[in-house]
């Protein structure tokens, strides 16, 4: 395994993004260095820099998107603070910011929703399901380099149900590989995390209630593993130990070299790559009304088909369908479009999925209506 190269490469990706959030976006580049689908965009660039605030998930993909908005609209700046999803809907509501990152839609019954649409001077705000983060069940164990595992293996994992690597339960998902008799050590998010909460309605969902955990604590089964702050914490763990087990951000475990279990659902085992988690992404069902792509992520976390990847965080960028000044909403929607439209491969790269085709244009649409 490629142990030792993830810090360096997390410390470059790091710096780099200190460089984007400092000035916005980075001039000197050409439009040579466009992706194909942001170079053929047409866009109506603002004339005033766009700021929003919310969701840390979205950080480093926020970053690719400045850039990337800075390419297309020459002098133009999106600056965003990730300061948390709770924080950044606060600070749209109360105006201050011009849309907000958030790990869930609006919520209801906690006065969001009607906040929001005060905000907006009368209008709805929509939910628009914009950056996708698969989280990877990651693991140390050497020699085993294609590992398989089902939601209900995991779940028992976690529950303390299976406890040694050469378990027959794991034994039967992987015939050909040579397991060793060593104890599993499981590691989980001690700190609040979304991430943990997604994991766990993945797990309830994909085991039918098998796991009854919830929230952004996660709550493994009594005395089960050991919990360990970030996602750089969890992942350095199982870096450290052999038989160790996690769930992270694919970013950290994909640059640490760390294995990555493919997952069975019931139609044969999965490997997390763009294009599984792409055929998630297009298998969602939209719950919100009209531009409101708020999502049942049920029909993620549940999908079984062939071919899908359904372990994934979807975090929405939250904007007024209407009742910005003229020069916000023209700056909004150039903003959000070249988003849309990021480099596949500088996402990958950052641990995140391009928007597949036909949900980019669902969103594309949605954004294209936003009026001043």
């Amino acid at each position: 395994m490629k142990i030792k190269r993830h810090r360096a490469a997390l410390g470059l990706l790091a710096a780099s993004t200190l460089t984007l959030t400092a000035c916005g976006t980075d001039q000197n580049v050409s439009s040579a260095e466009m992706n194909p689908a942001l170079k053929n965009l047409k866009v109506e660039c603002g004339t005033q820099p766009v700021v929003a605030e919310g969701s840390s998930a979205q950080k480093n993909a926020m970053d690719i998107f400045a850039r990337a908005y800075g390419l297309k609209c020459q002098g133009q700046q999106l600056n965003y603070t990730a300061s948390g999803s709770g924080k950044g809907v606060a600070a749209f509501t109360a105006g201050q910011v011009q849309f907000a990152g958030s790990d869930e839609p609006l919520s209801k019954e906690a006065g969001e929703v009607a906040a929001a649409q005060e905000r907006c001077k009368g209008n709805p705000a929509w939910n628009l399901p914009m950056v996708f983060g698969p989280v990877a069940v990651t693991y140390n164990l050497p020699g085993v380099e294609n590992l398989v595992l089902t939601p209900e293996a995991i779940a028992k994992i976690y529950q303390g149900e299976i406890t040694k690597w050469n378990d027959p339960a794991i034994a039967e998902l992987n015939p050909n590989a040579q397991l060793p008799a060593i104890d599993i050590v499981p590691f989980y998010r001690s700190d609040e995390s979304g991430t943990s909460a997604n994991f766990q309605k993945y797990l309830a969902t994909a085991t039918d209630g098998l796991w009854t955990g919830e929230g952004k604590t996660f709550r493994p089964g009594p005395g089960v593993g050991q919990g360990r702050s970030g996602t750089d914490g969890v992942t350095s763990s199982v870096e450290q130990t052999k038989g160790g087990i996690t769930y992270a951000a694919w970013a950290f475990p994909k640059n640490a070299g760390l294995g990555i279990a493919s997952i069975d659902s019931g139609s044969g085992p999965v490997a997390l790559t763009s294009e599984s988690v792409g055929k998630a992404i297009d298998g969602a069902k939209i719950k919100g009304q009209g531009n409101d792509l708020r999502l049942n992520l049920e029909s993620i976390y549940g999908n079984s088909q062939p071919g899908v990847y359904p372990l994934v965080l979807a975090t929405y960028e939250i904007v007024c369908s209407k009742g910005y000044s003229p020069e916000v909403a023209k700056g909004v929607k150039a903003a959000l479009k070249v988003a849309a439209n990021a480099d596949p491969e500088e996402l990958e790269q950052a641990g995140y999925v391009a928007l597949p085709p036909k949900f980019k244009s669902r969103v594309v649409s949605a954004i294209e209506d936003i009026e001043a």
